[in-house]
């Protein structure tokens, strides 16, 4: 059996919300970061649902409901998060969850903070909604990687673990498909029991 189809297919939403992006004012940076982010980091199979849209938050919300309703196990959103009046993703996220996982925002300040002092202007959230899990992450394509694969010394030794790490046995926890990562990027963390042999 080839590595291909050894692992479960996963749908992942990847949504860049920003109004001059989305206007053709300047390149989307978003959507190749978190594909490419992904591409490396999940031995899974992906099939990805990208949307560049505009910093209105019922546009974002009928988003997010739309790719769920898609069947995307994971959605991540780039954009929108801080305290200007037109970041609302944070608020239209908030809007469509059934429920809400704080852990992923207090981690992704705590590992932006070691960069600079305004991490603390992040409003970043993290929402169940049905079999789905939403995170906003950072705007910034290298933002988007240090908050999902942490902070390493020089030796690869993982000094803050990254919110990847805790995504895979999240998606398990609520029905849907098994994401394995590749270590090097990102260790995936499941308590043993968890843990599904591999297939012969």
């Amino acid at each position: 059996m080839s590595e291909a189809t050894a692992h479960d297919p996963v749908k992942i939403g990847i949504v860049s919300i920003s109004d001059r992006a989305s206007s053709g004012v300047y390149e989307d940076k978003g959507l190749p970061a978190l594909k490419d982010w992904l591409t490396s980091a999940l031995k899974n199979p992906i099939t990805f649902e990208p949307r560049l849209i505009p910093d209105e938050q019922d546009t974002i919300s009928a988003t997010l409901i739309a790719l769920v309703d898609a069947g995307c196990s994971l959605v991540l959103t780039t954009g929108g998060t801080g305290p200007a009046p037109r970041d609302v993703t944070p608020e239209a996220t908030l809007a469509v969850a059934h429920k809400e996982m704080p852990g992923f925002g207090e981690q992704m300040r705590r590992i932006s903070q070691h960069f600079v002092p305004t991490a603390i202007l992040s409003r970043q959230v993290a929402v169940v909604r049905g079999q789905s899990l939403i995170i906003n992450l950072p705007g910034q394509p290298k933002a988007i990687a240090e908050t999902l694969e942490g902070l390493k010394d020089d030796d690869g030794q993982q000094l803050v673990p990254g919110i990847f790490a805790a995504v895979p046995y999240c998606i398990d926890l609520i029905g849907g498909p098994y994401l394995e990562t590749h270590d090097a990027v990102c260790k995936a963390f499941r308590p043993k029991s968890a843990i599904r042999q591999p297939k012969a």
